[in-house]
């Protein structure tokens, strides 16, 4: 936070050595004095009563997309929209890392970026219960992310043993994500009266193979893939981890509650510019680029894909 430190100064006074002093002669230091007073409150009063705008609302302003620092398939989809879809709706596009998932959702809520791509609906939502001062939308699915089950010991989903010791991610959005995949893979059964977008463990009502569960976060989740039996995670985790593709022995199409989302802030949402950014990403070049680009292969998966 910056704060703005009053440089006023007193104009000096005239000493009374036994003359006396004119009232006229006083005068023009009163006035220039009152002048210096005004103009240094109206130095700080007028930014706050006339704010900096968010780029959001300056037409021809460059709107920064952001996603995480060092996400190369998340950059390289910005970029390519930034390059190829951004001019034919009028707008300047440019990609923006920011450094965790806090640092970015107060930057798009505040309008000092336009949007990210790097999160669901669900992780949405996670970030603003912490954060009742965020104020976000998820404006329109673009994609979907490679996920599925991982595993360094068997090579068909039904492998997977009695007792199998399995990892979920251990954040509550990708942990449901996780049971839906597993559920999905019939090695265990949801409650059917909840929304299985916000499951846990206790909503397992059946269990054939009594697996045991394992939270890990994203990174530690694949550098322990050899000591569990499966593990459900992100495609791009595991490729960045050096981890070949043919592990992934498991990996339906994720429901349309994981899909990533363009955010944008919800204050921000009527203005020309985002309106066309949303337009941007809706582009039918958006998808092909997914489908085709080996840049985004197995990572960032179209909204169609089977």
């Amino acid at each position: 936070m910056t704060t703005t430190q009053d440089t006023r100064t007193t104009p000096p006074t005239d000493d009374d050595h036994g003359f006396e002093v004119k009232t006229r002669r006083r005068w023009p230091w009163i006035v220039a004095g009152t002048a210096v007073v005004l103009a240094i409150t109206a130095a700080i009063v007028v930014p706050l009563l006339n704010p900096a705008k968010s780029p959001n609302e300056i037409a021809g302003a460059t709107l920064h997309v952001a996603t995480a620092e060092g996400n190369a398939s998340e950059q390289a989809l910005v970029e390519f929209i930034a390059e190829e879809v951004a001019p034919k709706y009028g707008l300047t596009i440019a990609f923006r890392g920011l450094a965790d998932s806090n640092t970015i959702n107060r930057a798009v809520s505040e309008g000092e970026v336009a949007g990210t791509i790097y999160q669901h609906k669900l992780w949405l939502n996670q970030v603003l219960e912490a954060n009742p001062d965020f104020r976000e939308t998820a404006a329109v699915p673009v994609f979907r992310w490679g996920f599925g089950v991982w595993s360094d010991k068997y090579d068909d989903i039904s492998e997977i043993p009695v007792g199998g010791r399995i990892s979920l991610y251990s954040d509550p959005a990708n942990e449901a994500q996780g049971l839906w995949v597993l559920e999905r893979a019939g090695l265990i059964t949801l409650d059917p009266s909840i929304d299985k977008a916000y499951a846990t463990q206790d909503d397992i009502v059946a269990n054939p193979k009594n697996l045991t569960f394992v939270l890990l976060d994203f990174a530690a989740q694949s550098r322990a893939l050899p000591d569990l039996d499966a593990a459900v995670g992100y495609t791009e985790y595991y490729l960045a981890a050096q981890i070949d593709i043919e592990k992934q022995i498991y990996a339906p199409a994720a429901p349309d509650e994981f899909a990533g989302q363009l955010t944008i802030g919800s204050d921000y949402a009527e203005t020309d510019n985002v309106k066309k950014l949303v337009q941007a990403f809706q582009d039918p070049a958006v998808q092909e680029f997914l489908r085709t680009d080996p840049s985004v292969k197995d990572i960032l998966l179209p909204i169609d894909a089977e």
